[in-house]
């Protein structure tokens, strides 16, 4: 491993495994992930919401694409029989992609060429984000993972801008499901909602960055929220978009 690529894993660790995290993460996630359920964690990174969910009871499906971070993964969850660890990312179709890498920040690989491009230009964070390298990784769709593991509880999506394409490899309406946002390419979120109204009826509350706590107290309609990232998201630099399952819908 690359000095970059030690220095890039030792930030993520700070930033994801870091003490007292897991207990706000629990908290989040308790309204959505019932003990003995099922959660897909698509870009699991080194695991940190993985080990919430099964903290909560869940059995977990997690995803993640990048060699060495899978490598940590399995270090981390591996000999758990209620994790399913697959190297792999999920999209449209199933199939093999290109995955763009950045050493010193490797929570940023991407699929999404036109993300990492918006987000260059448009956001500050990533004025020194470096995409060097790529590799190539197999892709497997939401319903084949549905299709194998069965309908999960929840599914956490976090993926740099390829979340619109995750949700088109799904057919079928979840409970509750999150996908991250971040300004610059915040168009890419207004398409996951308008592919969720496809899927059924949703309501919709947002974190601000890494915080665990809702923006909302009330659950927001899909105009609505809409409408809040085409203006902006209110000026947040990222965070993650809750859906749940509207209790009138199907």
């Amino acid at each position: 491993m690359s000095l970059r690529s030690t220095l890039g894993l030792a930030r993520s660790m700070w930033i994801y495994r870091r003490p007292g995290r897991l207990r706000g993460l629990c908290a989040l996630y308790r309204p959505f992930v019932p003990a003995g359920g099922l959660v897909f964690d698509i870009g699991a990174h080194l695991g940190d919401r993985t080990r919430a969910f099964r903290r909560l009871g869940a059995r977990v499906v997690a995803l993640e694409p990048q060699p060495g971070l899978f490598r940590w993964l399995e270090r981390l969850h591996g000999r758990d029989p209620a994790v399913t660890l697959l190297q792999r990312a999920a999209g449209a179709s199933p199939g093999r992609a290109e995955l763009a890498l950045s050493e010193l920040h490797p929570a940023v690989a991407s699929m999404s060429t036109s993300w990492r491009n918006k987000v260059t230009k448009h956001h500050a964070g990533f004025s020194r984000v470096d995409w060097a390298h790529s590799i190539e990784i197999a892709v497997t769709t939401l319903d084949e993972l549905i299709e194998s593991h069965g309908r999960p509880d929840f599914c956490k999506i976090d993926v740099e801008g390829h979340e619109a394409e995750v949700l088109e490899g799904l057919g079928q309406c979840l409970p509750a499901l999150s996908v991250e946002f971040v300004a610059g390419a915040l168009d890419g979120t207004v398409d996951c909602v308008d592919r969720l109204a496809a899927l059924g009826r949703y309501r919709y509350n947002a974190v601000a960055g890494e915080e665990r706590n809702f923006l909302w107290p009330e659950w927001r309609a899909p105009d609505t929220v809409r409408a809040w990232l085409e203006s902006g998201a209110g000026g947040l630099s990222s965070g993650d978009l809750y859906a749940r399952q509207d209790s009138e819908g199907g």
